[in-house]
């Protein structure tokens, strides 16, 4: 039988998934705060439903499609926001939702690019330009808590669409503009350049590096500037981004990035958009790039008791430490063996129980780390 990883595809164990689920943690800790309350939807839905009326964008284009038995089109999620659509009626508004876990593209694997990767996702159903702002200062209070400096990029549709049609960009052919916009900082400038001459637009480059003389002209111009002001009031700092469009079809308002040293790639993204006639404003983290760029230390002290043929001991003290919340593992191998095993889980404290142990009501905690040894009075 063939055991080997499907192209893509990743298995997460040890240390790394121990930091994954701390990364995890804080985020949600940071969701809750912001009084963002949890959903869960299905991995799989049908297709029409997961294209929905984004059919041409390049994520759609990638989703993972299948039948079950009934020869249904069926496929997996791609993203959660588009199972909003189902979420949010009946809902009081604003609804505050987060949701954590695997979404799934069939699409090109790169270093950090993978088929199955986990996002981490916030949306505000009912949103205004203040409710943008305060989902970049949660993203600032999750990188600072991951010891991540962030930098945060925002641009606006409703700009970009003044100024294709300053340009007199046709119609048909003002998605596939943005799209070669959105390439920017994929492609060298010249390659951008030359497929924008397809379209006539070869000019959107120059005229999105002219300044703030130039995008003064705009009124959607004023919602930049508006939410930069906002964000003040978080003492966040953003920058104004022209190039920044992001792929989906759906974005119709502000649209942010979020970068960080160490990686070319995206590692937060969102914006703001409408579903069944209700403005939305959301953001999604990459929980596989936040992993790389992040050394969270683990929240729980993890202890290996070792049973030297003192069992029923060894368990009444691992309970007594757990309902203390720490994390606790009973070994009953050889104690020859103990100190291996404790290193290969990267576990730090190390307890020995026998019979002097017992008798005495004193047990050593071993620091495999430093060598030294503490006392623990029961």
């Amino acid at each position: 039988m063939k055991t080997d990883l499907v192209k893509g595809f990743k298995d997460y164990t040890g240390e790394e998934a121990i930091k994954r689920a701390e990364v995890r943690k804080i985020i949600i800790d940071n969701f809750e705060k912001y009084g963002f309350e949890p959903a869960e939807t299905p991995v799989v839905e049908y297709e029409e439903f997961v294209k929905g009326e984004n059919q041409n964008d390049e994520a759609v284009s990638d989703i993972f499609k299948l039948k079950d038995k009934g020869e249904r089109e069926l496929a997996l999620r791609y993203e959660f926001t588009f199972q909003l659509k189902r979420l949010m009626q009946n809902k009081k508004l604003p609804y505050k939702r987060y949701q954590i876990g695997e979404v799934f593209r069939d699409e090109p694997v790169s270093t950090n690019r993978f088929r199955q990767f986990v996002q981490c996702d916030i949306d505000t159903i009912g949103s205004t330009i203040k409710d943008e702002a305060e989902i970049l200062s949660l993203v600032n209070d999750v990188m600072k808590q991951l010891k991540i400096k962030p930098i945060i990029l925002i641009n606006n549709r409703k700009l970009i669409n003044e100024i294709l049609n300053y340009e007199k960009i046709k119609d048909k052919d003002k998605m596939q503009v943005l799209r070669e916009i959105d390439k920017y900082d994929k492609l060298p400038e010249k390659e951008v350049k030359n497929n924008l001459k397809k379209y006539g637009a070869d000019k959107m480059l120059n005229d999105l590096k002219k300044g703030e003389t130039f995008f003064n002209k705009f009124d959607s111009y004023k919602e930049i500037l508006e939410l930069i002001n906002l964000c003040k009031n978080y003492g966040l700092k953003i920058i104004f981004s022209p190039t920044i469009v992001r792929g989906l079809s759906y974005y119709n308002s502000s649209v942010f990035e979020v970068k960080a040293e160490g990686i070319k790639e995206t590692i937060a993204a969102g914006g703001s958009y409408m579903f069944n006639g209700i403005q939305c404003t959301g953001l999604a983290f990459g929980l596989d790039r936040l992993s790389l760029l992040s050394n969270p230390s683990s929240s729980k002290e993890r202890i290996l008791i070792v049973s030297l043929g003192q069992d029923k001991e060894s368990i009444k003290l691992a309970q007594k430490l757990r309902n203390e919340g720490k994390s606790v593992i009973i070994y009953y191998g050889k104690p020859s063996k103990a100190l291996e095993y404790a290193n290969s889980y990267s576990i730090q404290n190390v307890i020995f129980i026998g019979e002097k142990e017992i008798k005495e009501k004193k047990f050593k905690i071993k620091d495999l780390k430093t060598g030294k040894e503490k006392e623990l009075k029961i």
